[in-house]
């Protein structure tokens, strides 16, 4: 059997999309157990009655568990999925409203920025519960990350546990390689890329097809298209020369030069407080999943090739397959910290992970890459070392705050958002 475990199952339409993938595998049918996780008992019924759902749709024949008891639903496992949003929506709200209060202005708040900073002090403490369970209880397993921060998340497993086999993963990279293929009119499946930096700000350094650079023709099209140059992203490929992995909602908010600017938002079309209405949805959807399981609708089997389900695949099954991951550094980018953890290109197969070393970064995109850093490394030494300066630190150093707001407010709206998470914050890091 191939044990996977769930933490965070109650976030069912995710949930549903992995168990889906597995179940729907022929080479994995019969071998699976489920174990799901959740802090919500609620959620986590309803995420056991969706899988056993889908495994019977299948005809997967998983066996299916469910446990409040997070080290009992680890045990054993040879795969963990972490899905979780430590606080939920009613925290997220507080990473927007509280800011907001003070002129910033936030689209995603959930890298870097100040929404970034509190969803890493709110959840690195349970990455590190999670790593040290894993150690103990589950010590050859291997922990696949969904969870944002994701430069932060594995970062800290690796920096604070003595688990270390931990991967983040998401769909940036995927996405935006479907873009380019589309925006220069060449099948994706003759395209060769490399792309590598940090989750959410990594850029396509190789967009090849036959050894023939295709950089130029995706400046053709986006010179010939006064829309397409009303993005985000394509103004820093403009302006940089590479084209960046996250979308322009997630990217308007990790440099300093838009978010403050009306004419800006304007120009380029940022949705400001956009996850809160991408929050307000999937609140939506998990209605809708529970009306279907209670019998007001037909559930439908619809694989998505998540990575997750991808990755176990390729190490239970042998078959080589490529993904991009997060990992610790360790020299695969030559010019960023060894310590940090990085996106590059890797092979997964039955011997596990093999990350790819990409070299030194151009320097421009390094030196973006850094403002960035400044944040991550920030958070999470505000976490690892207990000590509340580096969270004042971290949000002085936002390329966003520092471009919106004075010091002072920096400080008062930390303050403020400190106080209102209470015990979601860290001991150490605390007003009181």
């Amino acid at each position: 059997m191939v044990k996977v475990a769930f933490i965070g199952a109650g976030s069912v339409e995710f949930t549903r999309n992995v168990v889906t993938d597995l179940c729907t595998y022929p080479e994995l049918q019969g071998q699976l157990e489920l174990s799901l996780h959740d802090i919500d008992a609620e959620r986590l019924g309803y995420a056991e009655a969706l899988a056993g759902r889908v495994s019977d749709l299948a005809g997967a024949g998983a066996r299916i568990s469910s446990d409040i008891d997070r080290r009992a639903a680890l045990e054993g496992a040879d795969f963990v999925i972490n899905e979780i949003q430590v606080g939920g929506y009613a925290a997220t709200r507080l990473d927007f409203d509280i800011p907001a209060k003070y002129g910033l202005r936030q689209t995603i708040g959930d890298t870097i920025g100040v929404g970034g900073i509190f969803r890493g002090l709110r959840t690195i403490p349970v990455l590190q519960g999670i790593g040290n369970d894993l150690a103990e209880v589950a010590p050859d397993s291997t922990l696949l990350n969904y969870s944002n921060p994701m430069a932060m998340l594995p970062w800290a497993v690796a920096a604070s546990t003595p688990f270390q086999r931990v991967v983040g993963l998401c769909h940036s990279v995927r996405d935006t390689h479907r873009q380019l293929a589309e925006l220069v009119g060449v099948p994706q499946d003759e395209i060769e890329y490399v792309t590598a930096g940090f989750n959410h700000q990594a850029f396509v350094l190789r967009f090849t097809r036959d050894g023939q650079d295709l950089y130029p023709r995706l400046r053709e099209v986006v010179e010939a298209d006064p829309e397409l140059q009303r993005r985000v992203r394509v103004e820093i490929f403009r302006r940089f020369g590479y084209f960046p992995t996250e979308s322009s909602e997630h990217s308007a908010e990790y440099v300093p030069w838009l978010m403050h600017d009306d004419a800006a938002i304007d120009r380029f079309r940022i949705p400001v407080g956009e996850y809160l209405r991408r929050s307000e949805e999937n609140l939506d959807e998990l209605d809708e999943t529970k009306h279907i399981l209670e019998g007001g609708g037909e559930l439908t089997l619809e694989p998505t090739s998540e990575m997750a389900s991808e990755y176990i695949r390729a190490q239970v099954t042998g078959q080589p397959t490529d993904l991009y991951v997060n990992v610790v550094n360790n020299g695969k980018i030559a010019n960023l910290p060894d310590e940090c953890a990085i996106e590059v290109p890797a092979t997964v197969d039955a011997d596990g992970l093999h990350p790819q070393s990409v070299g030194a970064l151009p320097a421009q995109l390094v030196a973006l890459n850094r403002t960035f850093l400044n944040v991550v490394e920030l958070t999470v030494k505000a976490v690892l070392e207990g000590d509340r300066d580096h969270v004042y630190h971290a949000a002085m150093l936002d390329p966003n705050a520092a471009a919106s707001l004075s010091l002072d407010d920096i400080h008062a709206m930390c303050d403020e958002l400190l106080e209102a998470h209470g015990d979601r914050i860290p001991q150490a890091l605390r007003l009181h």
